[in-house]
């Protein structure tokens, strides 16, 4: 990186050279052995609260 623009900010404390470069390391790790991310969710078409008709009867139904 040529620009002196900051990456990282720390919120306390004050962080030198060697442990921001550990941070870098670490999440550029991470972030390359991800593979490509795959949703497992099936797309809904309805609200993901809502209940179908037939899952539920009131004891009290007149059904």
């Amino acid at each position: 990186m040529e620009s002196r623009e900051a990456v990282f900010r720390v919120e306390r404390g004050q962080a030198d050279a060697a442990e921001l470069a550990a941070v870098a390391a670490v999440l550029l790790a991470v972030s390359r052995n991800r593979g490509p991310v795959v949703s497992r969710r099936r797309a809904q078409a309805g609200s993901s609260w809502w209940r179908s008709a037939g899952g539920y009867r009131s004891p009290a139904s007149w059904r």
